[in-house]
């Protein structure tokens, strides 16, 4: 699907056929593009357009590039941001001949909000680099929002883990707990993946910038996105160590849970095993056995293994381990 918008005022307007209009466009959004219409629109523009697989494929190093009269620049964006799991795919942005050419196989939730907002305001989008800029701006509040909801979330389950009033199913909510947090460092990962990838795309169309007398202002908010996305990643990685913590502070909480079981199997052996004891030297088959014939032989034997299993339960208590 192909979507082309050209400029009104400042503001972006759909245009219904898109490739045959082409002239008046500034932004043209390939969706899922079929093989015929990246053909159509590379014959158009003189420009390879990369295919699903050629994106995919890309290494690092080739994901930001020149190709003759165009700048290629591939970032990783993600979707399905109002979830834990994001779907990390790469989105390439083309720039040739005025106009930006958008390629994507996944549908991040900016590339509908910034068109809505860019109809209804104005903008400042009167060419692709302007349309570029503003897009990466409205890219990098997106992932601000999810980083921020992900670190609230973050927050609620820390208050969780250290609460005073601990349920009684206490390892139960700790093994769901494991692997909410477990969820939530996948999460801040993937941004860390989507941040870094962006600094590259704001560096490399940076130097392009910087070699060009004019486009002065472009400069200046594409600066400023460097700063804000290294000041992002900051605040990823300090998220990214605050899971950490909390990943840590559950596994020691199971661990202690687990001690205390075992610790209760100890002291119930512990208090046990005098009365075992007592018991085991009735119960011996000996022909000579004096208490057997006392009248009160039965009763004595039970008040002493009575007071040997009391004596070991007072004992711990008194030395706090109960």
């Amino acid at each position: 699907m192909i979507v082309g918008f050209a400029p009104e005022g400042g503001r972006l307007r759909p245009v219904g056929d898109s490739l045959g209009d082409l002239e008046r466009l500034v932004w043209i959004d390939l969706l899922n593009p079929t093989a015929d219409e990246e053909k159509t629109l590379e014959a158009q523009l003189g420009v390879d357009v990369p295919t699903r697989e050629e994106m995919q494929r890309l290494e690092v190093s080739g994901r930001l590039y020149k190709e003759d009269n165009a700048l290629v620049m591939t970032a990783i964006l993600p979707a399905r941001g109002d979830s834990d799991d994001l779907l990390m795919a790469p989105v390439t942005f083309v720039l040739v001949g005025g106009k930006l050419v958008t390629v994507r196989y996944h549908e991040p939730r900016v590339f509908k909000t910034f068109p809505q907002r860019a109809a209804e305001s104005n903008v400042g989008c009167a060419s692709g680099e302007t349309v570029f800029v503003a897009l990466l701006e409205a890219t990098i509040d997106r992932i601000t929002d999810i980083l921020e909801r992900a670190e609230e979330e973050v927050d609620a389950i820390s208050h969780d883990i250290f609460r005073s009033d601990p349920p009684k199913s206490a390892s139960r909510d700790l093994m769901s707990t494991l692997q909410l947090i477990g969820r939530k460092g996948d999460l801040c990962s993937n941004i860390q993946v989507a941040v870094l990838s962006l600094q590259r795309v704001t560096g490399f169309f940076g130097q392009e910038l910087a070699d060009r007398a004019d486009g002065k202002d472009l400069r200046r908010r594409v600066k400023t996105l460097d700063h804000y996305l290294q000041s992002l990643s900051g605040h990823a990685s300090f998220a990214s160590q605050k899971v950490g913590f909390l990943l840590e502070a559950t596994l020691g909480m199971i661990n202690v849970e687990q001690s205390n079981i075992i610790k209760i199997f100890s002291i119930a052996a512990g208090v046990f095993l005098p009365p075992t004891l007592i018991a085991s030297i009735y119960g011996m088959n000996f022909s000579f056995m004096p208490e057997l014939r006392w009248h009160y032989g039965y009763l004595l034997a039970g008040l002493l293994m009575l007071a040997s299993a009391l004596l070991p339960l007072w004992y711990f208590r008194r030395r706090g381990w109960l």
